[in-house]
């Protein structure tokens, strides 16, 4: 039965964020399973709720969308509340802050309400659901950092949940309203994964962006690297982000099959590594070749339900654990291995890779931010690998 119910709501609740789109934005959609609280809000918001009733075995999509659009058509405006025989109640509002006001009971009742929200373009992903995986550290905190300074409502989603608390309650209290949730995750586990999207959906009715950044690297001749590590780095950059793709993908076909003119996000962080081969370093290009593959083909499939997938490829971020970090850090392993000769610290190992960019410095997370944002408003382009390397590498 729990089963079922968690079934309906992952179609009932895309589908109501789906609905309220208009052809930028859409609202935050929150599930409330607590039936005291459920009948209180219903009570205070009456006039501004919508109750669908329904007879078989169960509902669907285009029996939530009729009713939905009926009301619209009799009272000019979108519901609050949307309540649901048998499977609860969702509240609609324009930012989390709204979620909290409507569930607090302090939301203004005279508050002139609209279609959707309009399109803010200068804001690109403000009120827009957005997913960070491997967020709670390096590049990926830089980007969740990227993406709530603009606005969007961020789940910082990592296998390390003990960061994701603590990076979301420093920026909650940094911006004083609710503006990210932690949320657990071991992307190379499938149930982990559901799981996962399943919480997503129940907080905030469905997916706009979705970053893919969680990634491994080990850096070892081929000659010496054992089968384990190999695998590891695989099972992590490949498998991971097709398991990422084919659940979070299943969520947005639903939220933008009601409304046509909207597009969502999936973006793989992929590498330069991902575009040219990498001595000593064949686990992690490899890996990374196969993704930008993944990436094609995800694009020739999902572009039907209006999802767009797209990799980009950023040059190396030294500043990152991924290179920094004294025992695991990349500047130690190319030590350790040899990769770069003669040299004997890390500062060498730096000074050599530095050299190899015409833009003399690595690259910084707010220079994939910026790439970011130009995919998600690029209605235009997917399947495309898109460099941000300082110059190191240029397509041809």
């Amino acid at each position: 039965m729990e089963d079922n119910k968690n079934r309906y709501i992952e179609i009932t609740a895309p589908v109501l964020r789906g609905l309220s789109f208009d052809g930028e934005k859409g609202k935050i959609v929150k599930y409330i399973q607590d039936k005291q609280k459920a009948e209180k809000l219903i009570d205070i918001y009456k006039t501004k709720s919508l109750h669908i009733k329904y007879t078989g075995p169960e509902i669907s999509s285009e029996h939530i969308a009729d009713s939905f659009k009926n009301y619209i058509n009799r009272n000019n405006k979108q519901p609050l509340l949307v309540m649901i025989d048998s499977i609860g109640l969702f509240i609609l509002g324009e930012s989390y802050k709204e979620i909290n006001d409507i569930l607090e009971c302090r939301f203004n009742l005279n508050k002139k309400q609209t279609n959707g929200n309009k399109a803010d373009r200068n804001r690109i992903v403000k009120n827009k659901v957005s997913v960070v995986t491997g967020g709670a550290q390096g590049i990926g905190k830089e980007i969740v950092a990227g993406l709530t300074e603009a606005g969007s409502l961020v789940f910082i989603a990592d296998i390390n949940l003990e960061g994701s608390e603590k990076l979301s309650a420093q920026l909650n209290e940094q911006y004083e309203v609710t503006v990210s949730f932690p949320v657990k995750v071991n992307i190379t586990d499938e149930d982990s994964v559901k799981n996962m999207v399943s919480e997503i959906v129940k907080i905030a009715g469905g997916i706009d962006v979705f970053v893919n950044n969680a990634g491994v690297l080990k850096a070892d001749s081929v000659k010496e690297m054992n089968l384990k590590d190999f695998a590891f780095v695989s099972n992590v950059n490949y498998t991971g982000y097709f398991l990422c793709a084919k659940y979070v993908s299943r969520i947005m076909a639903v939220q933008n099959n009601v409304c046509k003119d909207y597009y969502t996000d999936i973006i793989q962080i992929n590498s330069k590594s991902g575009l040219v081969g990498s001595k000593r370093n064949s686990a992690y290009a490899g890996s990374k070749f196969g993704g930008i593959g993944l990436t094609q083909s995800f694009a020739l499939e999902l572009v039907e339900d209006n999802i767009k997938v797209n990799s980009i490829c950023p040059g190396n971020f030294f500043d990152g654990p991924l290179w920094s970090d004294p025992d695991k850090g990349l500047f130690a392993q190319y030590l350790k291995v040899g990769k770069v000769p003669g040299a004997k610290t890390f500062n060498d190992v730096k000074k050599f890779y530095e050299s190899k960019v015409p833009m003399k410095r690595g690259c910084t997370g707010r220079d994939l931010v910026k790439a970011i944002f130009y995919i998600i408003d690029q209605k235009y382009e997917t399947g495309q690998a898109i460099p941000v390397t300082g110059g190191q590498v240029m397509l041809k």
